[in-house]
């Protein structure tokens, strides 16, 4: 891979998944939940295409705003940006063409759902600002990262139902439990910098907010599937979902660094069997159109 195209690969953080697989699982649920049913295929296609897109495109914008912030944390110093391999208007003009992709994806949706298209990209700008501003920033990006799941129940059925309401919730306080983990790996650093975030404004208490959450997403996860009538197959995977929160709550108690990494990227798996589990109510009916 030759250096300009892996300075690009990574900005968009295209060698680094597991963000894109924590915005996918949920998106993807919501397609099934809304359908009642296996979603038509183009949508499918459209919504996972647009993940990465819209993965890429924030890690992007993140990238821009915290360039100089990015140079002093260790994990993050390398970054394209940070490390001076891309300039900030090599870096716009990415951003320029990964908003026009997804602007040809979304020509292929109905009306509302390009409307919520259309307001996730400042929602996107929104997020790297807040974590100047509140004590609590991962609620502001609970929001935007799951903003997919009300365009995939939107462009499924034109509005957003009950049990994807439920969805949007869950993915919300799971992702502010997540990235908790996930700022508790950056935590110094962000105090030396004046950064805010809930590992900094949960204190010693960080741990305990994350089970907290973890509970809170597993009694949503069993209220969806009450709403939505689902058998013994879904509950086979809150019960293993339930078990890898567990094991996360072993990997972060001492508060190491790289298990509180590993229990953040466990997440995931975390996602992928409560869509496996949803996936399982709906046998395969296929529509393309």
């Amino acid at each position: 891979m030759n250096e300009p195209f892996r300075a690009y690969w990574e900005l968009m953080r295209l060698d680094r998944p597991i963000g894109t697989f924590l915005l996918l699982w949920p998106t993807l649920t919501a397609l099934w939940l809304a359908s009642h049913d296996f979603p038509k295929l183009h949508l499918c296609a459209i919504f996972i295409m647009g993940t990465f897109i819209a993965r890429a495109l924030g890690c992007v914008i993140n990238d821009i705003l915290d360039r100089e912030f990015d140079q002093h944390v260790a994990r993050t110093k390398k970054r394209p940006l940070a490390d001076g391999r891309l300039t900030v208007m090599q870096a716009l003009i990415c951003v320029a063409v990964l908003i026009a992709l997804g602007g040809l994806l979304i020509l292929f949706l109905n009306g509302t759902t390009r409307i919520l298209a259309l307001i996730a990209i400042p929602l996107a700008w929104i997020y790297p600002l807040m974590k100047r501003v509140i004590p609590v920033p991962q609620v502001v990006l609970g929001f935007v990262f799951s903003w997919g799941i009300l365009m995939a129940s939107t462009a499924a059925v034109r509005f957003v139902t009950a049990e994807v309401w439920l969805l949007f919730l869950l993915s919300v306080l799971w992702i502010v439990a997540y990235d908790t983990q996930y700022a508790m790996v950056d935590r110094d650093d962000d105090l030396k910098l004046g950064l805010k975030s809930t590992a900094i404004f949960f204190g010693k208490f960080d741990i305990l907010a994350v089970v907290v959450l973890d509970v809170a997403v597993v009694t949503l996860a069993v209220l969806i599937g009450l709403v939505a009538g689902f058998r013994w197959f879904y509950w086979v995977g809150v019960l293993v979902a339930s078990g890898l929160f567990v094991y996360q709550w072993f990997l972060t108690f001492g508060r190491d660094r790289e298990k509180v990494f590993v229990a953040f990227k466990n997440n995931a798996w975390v996602g992928f069997v409560l869509f496996l589990g949803v996936v399982s109510e709906y046998p395969p009916s296929i529509h393309f159109f």
